[in-house]
């Protein structure tokens, strides 16, 4: 049987069973409900205590695992909060903006704000270089609306729309249903699509992406959790 470390190689994702138990889980997610308010989430969670406190967990697990690098550090927490209500869908994509920005500011890096924040596209280096954990504090069935992945697809580099639709007609998809306290290392290049639920249920998932420290051409990251 492959272990995760070489699926991650080799497919750019793998399923961690049990990660983390879910009655902490639990205390997490309630810890946020008043910050979000009813939104489908936020992408600027790492300031939060809990959220650091899991992220740092995490990066010991990961480590230990030989899935991450000790000097790595956590430099996002996404919640996305997908219910009957707020039930939407995600095209396929890669993710290819991260949290920084360039000191000096370099034009060839054009800066988009999200949530308050700076976010730069940096070259296909950078980005081979990060680790993103989607850890899921609910079950997430195949009704639920669960991440679709392209095995591989990681190591073609950043894709066209085009050239994306084109590589996931060649290797197809592959469907990530998860069981609460699951989570899913995954490299942000692997292309990635998510369906509306097909049931009325609550499929939350904290996603952390992980970097080294220190970033080439001057690019900062806008907030760090050692």
């Amino acid at each position: 049987m492959t272990g995760p470390v070489a699926l991650l190689d080799e497919a750019g994702y793998a399923l961690l069973p049990a990660l983390l138990q879910t009655r902490y889980l639990d205390e997490v997610a309630e810890s946020l409900e008043p910050r979000l308010q009813g939104a489908v989430g936020s992408r600027s969670l790492l300031t939060q205590p809990q959220c650091r406190d899991m992220a740092a967990l995490l990066k010991a697990r990961l480590v230990e695992a030989d899935l991450l690098d000790a000097a790595s550090v956590a430099v996002q927490c996404t919640l996305f909060d997908k219910t009957a209500d707020r039930n939407w869908l995600v095209a396929l994509h890669q993710d290819t903006s991260i949290p920084a920005s360039a000191s000096p500011p370099d034009a060839a890096l054009p800066v988009s704000i999200k949530e308050g924040g700076p976010y730069v596209q940096p070259p296909v280096e950078v980005l081979e270089s990060l680790l993103a954990v989607r850890v899921h504090l609910d079950d997430c069935g195949v009704d639920a609306g669960p991440l679709r992945v392209v095995p591989g697809s990681h190591r073609a580099g950043r894709l066209g729309d085009a050239e994306a639709r084109a590589l996931r007609d060649l290797h197809g998809e592959v469907t990530c249903i998860a069981a609460r306290g699951d989570a899913l290392a995954m490299r942000p290049l692997l292309l990635h699509a998510s369906s509306r639920a097909r049931a009325p249920v609550r499929r939350r998932v904290l996603h952390f992406l992980f970097g080294p420290a220190r970033l080439p051409l001057g690019l900062v990251w806008n907030f760090t959790e050692p």
